[in-house]
């Protein structure tokens, strides 16, 4: 059981680390510009490039496990239409999206932070960077469908095609054609694109287990139903980061103005950096776990679980002892401005706190999404964002300890979100499954 999940795991967080260059990458060049105005402007875009991404994990982490949990059954045929309304749903997503985001982004930018300062910065990006929205719905929405057939080095040269190719058009676009902002907005749609096409060359190519069929992409009420509810745990979470991000700009704004928007800009990008290992080993269970499950291998399940936990728990005490003793190193990788660095080092220690107890949501929520427990995995998405971390944002700082409290709401939700939920899964999960045979 070990193998399997290792065997899945590895390419997948190799994938996910691969996969979150596409933005960071764009803010470590854009950190390198004057002053820190380009760097922030970004950052107010990071909320809306969320969203998108949680549409296409709507759909992919919804219907992937499905697929492997069919898979496991023998129902091929279900799989395959799973996979195909998946992909239906992924473009019409993607369309609506992106005509909506088009019409209404210069009041969406300010509703999330920006000032006159920054606009300019933040429409530049997000214009071309919308443009490129179903590029986002395919290559991320799909990919998972690559790894739940046990493909996953191929779906690690997903991410892998679409970031070399950000990582080497960045430079060019933003300082050798001198297009800023817009350079790395245009590089990363750019690298998106290429990585659709290889997803969709590998599924509907002869290699791929389940193929993406055209007789597979007519939309059925009751698939629909089934992809939007299992997804929606991870689209709730998407969806509640963004909302809580949109949130802690907006009261950084006031409290502290463009350059602690900056701060947490820096402060998100490394956060996505160090949790991609956690993400990459928790996604890369659910095949294995649903797989199994579908087969009635419940001691197996359960092995994956405690696993999974062991494996999680290492790696977050490990990188938590690293994040804390070496914050200024960290922030000097996307910005070197004294005053930024100055202000970033002490956020960085009260945001980063309790960040090893973030794991315990991961395994929770992964545990949940693997077996097709929708509902504990939607709750927990939104307790630890919506219900802690929203109000703390607004309280803590009107209580006197301003831009402080923004930056402590994040290290009090992970120990009670996190406990929460990794005891619950422990309950109605774990526990149970020692009762069922195999």
């Amino acid at each position: 059981m070990a193998r399997n999940i290792i065997h899945m795991a590895v390419p997948m967080t190799v994938a996910q680390l691969i996969n979150i260059l596409y933005n960071v990458v764009d803010r470590m060049y854009l950190g390198r510009l004057p002053g820190h105005l380009a760097l922030t402007g970004l950052g107010l875009c990071l909320p809306i490039i969320s969203i998108l991404m949680g549409f296409a994990n709507l759909c992919g982490m919804g219907g992937a496990p499905l697929c492997s949990i069919h898979r496991g059954r023998g129902e091929t045929d279900e799989a395959e239409r799973i996979m195909g309304n998946s992909f239906t749903l992924l473009l019409l997503f993607g369309l609506s999206l992106t005509g909506l985001c088009l019409a209404f982004r210069h009041p969406i930018l300010y509703l999330f932070g920006a000032s006159d300062l920054t606009f300019p910065y933040a429409n530049d990006y997000l214009t071309i960077y919308i443009l490129g929205t179903v590029f986002v719905m395919v290559g991320l929405g799909m990919n998972p469908f690559i790894n739940s057939q046990g493909f996953s080095r191929m779906g690690m040269m997903t991410v892998t095609v679409g970031a070399v190719v950000n990582i080497v058009l960045d430079p060019v676009f933003i300082f050798g054609m001198g297009m800023g902002v817009r350079g790395a907005a245009l590089a990363t749609v750019i690298s998106q694109g290429c990585s659709a096409v290889w997803v969709l060359r590998f599924l509907t190519g002869r290699r791929a287990i389940l193929r993406l069929r055209l007789s597979a992409l007519r939309l059925h009420a009751g698939r629909v139903k089934r992809i939007l509810s299992l997804g929606s745990s991870g689209f709730a979470m998407s969806m509640t980061n963004s909302l809580v991000q949109v949130l802690c700009n907006a009261t950084l704004q006031a409290w502290g103005g463009e350059l602690y928007v900056g701060v947490m800009t820096v402060i998100n990008s490394i956060r996505e950096v160090i949790s991609m290992p956690v993400q990459g080993i928790t996604n890369g269970c659910q095949p294995v776990l649903g797989y199994n499950y579908g087969a009635g291998e419940y001691r197996r399940v359960r092995q994956g679980i405690r696993f999974t936990t062991a494996l999680t728990m290492a790696y977050s005490l490990v990188v938590w002892l690293l994040v804390l003793l070496f914050p200024e190193f960290l922030i000097r990788i996307f910005n070197n401005e004294p005053d930024l660095i100055a202000a970033g080092i002490p956020a960085f220690r009260i945001y980063f706190a309790t960040f090893f107890c973030m794991s315990f949501q991961f395994i929770g929520q992964s545990v949940f999404v693997g077996l097709g427990r929708s509902r504990q995995a939607v709750f927990f998405s939104l307790l630890r964002k919506a219900f802690i971390v929203a109000p703390l944002t607004l309280l803590l700082p009107a209580l006197g300890l301003g831009v402080d409290g923004v930056f402590l709401a994040e290290p009090i939700s992970n120990v009670v979100g996190g406990l929460a939920c990794l005891l619950t899964m422990y309950a109605v999960v774990y526990r149970p499954l020692g009762k069922m045979k195999s």
